[in-house]
């Protein structure tokens, strides 16, 4: 599956839906931190994922019930994949030694990483 970059928004209504699992419209504002956005606004990116392909819904008469096409852990590891790419030239020892340097990680945590 090609997976579409996702904005700010959209990922933050893909994390609710991994979270559901199936969810309505209604549902979806439910989980949503407030100010809660407006029915239109979220229906209109549910339909801007579905049109990403990472989306699908059953039908209930004139509603839909929404569900995620890809997994969380497919579209971090897509995520991932861009940043080290993106950043670090594909190189994890760079990246370690960047969050090294930055002190967002400790020789004692990259040390645990890398026997995983």
């Amino acid at each position: 599956m090609d997976i579409k970059d996702l904005t700010r928004v959209e990922s933050q209504l893909m994390q609710v839906l991994w979270k559901l699992e199936k969810a309505f419209v209604k549902e979806i504002i439910g989980e949503l931190p407030d100010p809660k956005p407006a029915y239109s606004t979220v229906s209109t990116i549910i339909r801007i994922l579905e049109s990403k392909g990472v989306i699908g819904y059953e039908a209930f008469g004139k509603t839909h019930r929404y569900f995620p096409l890809i997994s969380k852990e497919e579209y971090m590891r897509y995520e991932a994949d861009k940043f080290l790419g993106s950043y670090f030239s594909n190189s994890v020892q760079d990246m370690f030694s960047f969050f090294v340097q930055e002190k967002k990680i400790d020789m004692k945590d990259a040390e645990h990483l890398l026997k995983m």
